[in-house]
């Protein structure tokens, strides 16, 4: 019977749907699987395809507050020996973790514990959080070439793709079908697993400076927050804009694969998604962020041709209006991008990781094997 693999993961979709990929992988090559996330990831514990989940204490270091310092560094540290708990318990052969400050407990348990471990970096920067588990981590994977590691890590990294859940890979075969001139324009809009407020300020407004006849072609799919979702239904209602609106899709790859043209942010899962199904999208990087990571995942698309970034801060309805005018205007522009975009995707990235998994297992020495008792 084959060890068991620990996997740890934040509680975003971001992090643990390539979790998720990986999990199904191992587990049809026969491995057992856990998983340590917080407290967030409770509702995808069902689904999960792992004997068990363990929820430990997390938190994000947020500003030079001494106080709030000292609160952050009390759940890091609890969650830490929560971690180790559940470590000596499932006595894992290896640790493969999925990046964030929710996965510094059990990656840093991992290595008090001497487990030999696998981080994940999912964007096209290596984050703050990520930087410093690098260091102890047996090996890193990464989902792009990363051009700004250090030597240390740089000697340890390979390039296996961001992991795809079994639907997403389902779907990557569908050709695209550019939109014929005056046929339906399938439109899908979404903003992560958190959704995107700004969209839903932004495109009914686009939508209402725009003719009447362009409109009409129009068959919009958008994801947005709880709170947004009456009053996105009734402006889409009143300029008669065909509209399905919720706050969340189970079946979001089936709906990107159908898609004409995609507007989302740019998280390392949507981009590794729009790529490997093959779509074109306008990309809203999240503004804000320290290391530009969203910025960063979307150039890799925008400067191969499968994408057109737009950062939120020029997003307007008027240039917004003027971008879907454009694209719907000129299918053969979108089948190009369609095309620019699947040439950058890595379908096989789960089975990449998979390997290197299994590799790492495989030449870990005897006495790194051992039952994890102290």
């Amino acid at each position: 019977m084959k060890p068991k693999i620990m996997l740890t993961a934040g509680g975003t979709g971001g992090h643990l749907f390539p979790a998720q990929a990986l999990a199904c992988e191992l587990k049809r090559r026969g491995y057992g699987v856990e998983l340590i996330t917080d407290s967030r990831a409770d509702k995808y514990g069902s689904a999960f395809p792992a004997d068990n989940v363990h929820l430990v204490k997390s938190d994000t270091i947020r500003g030079k507050n001494p106080i709030s310092l000292a609160k952050t560094a009390i759940k890091l540290g609890l969650g830490t020996l929560q971690a180790m708990k559940a470590i000596r318990a499932a006595k894992p052969a290896a640790i493969v973790g999925f990046g964030g400050y929710p996965t510094f407990p059990p990656m840093f348990a991992g290595r008090l514990l001497s487990v030999p471990s696998i981080l994940h970096e999912a964007n096209a920067v290596m984050g703050r959080a990520n930087r410093m588990l690098a260091k102890g981590a047996s090996a890193v994977a990464t989902s792009f070439p990363l051009k700004t590691l250090p030597a240390d890590l740089a000697a340890k990294a390979t390039m296996t793709g961001n992991p795809l859940r079994d639907n997403v890979i389902a779907v990557c075969g569908q050709a695209y079908n550019a939109p014929e001139k005056g046929g339906a324009f399938h439109l899908l809009v979404f903003g992560g697993s958190q959704g995107a407020r700004v969209f839903s300020q932004i495109l009914p407004e686009a939508l209402k400076l725009m003719a009447p006849e362009d409109r009409e072609q129009l068959v919009v799919v958008q994801q947005a927050r709880p709170e947004d979702l009456e009053g996105l239904e009734s402006s889409y209602r009143e300029m008669g804009v065909a509209a399905q609106v919720a706050s969340f899709f189970t079946d979001l790859p089936e709906r990107i694969a159908a898609a004409h043209l995609v507007i989302s942010r740019s998280g390392a899962g949507t981009v590794c998604e729009l790529a490997a199904i093959g779509r074109p999208s306008i990309l809203v990087p999240l503004p804000g962020a320290l290391d530009n990571d969203q910025g960063m995942n979307a150039n890799v698309l925008a400067e191969a041709g499968g994408a057109w970034p737009i950062p939120q801060k020029e997003l307007d309805p008027q240039r917004l209006a003027r971008e879907l005018k454009e694209l719907m205007d000129n299918p053969g522009r979108l089948a190009q991008a369609a095309h620019a975009a699947q040439a950058q995707g890595a379908p096989e990235a789960v089975q990449r990781l998979a390997d290197l998994t299994e590799t790492l297992v495989g030449a870990a020495p005897a006495n790194e094997q051992r039952e994890i008792t102290s």
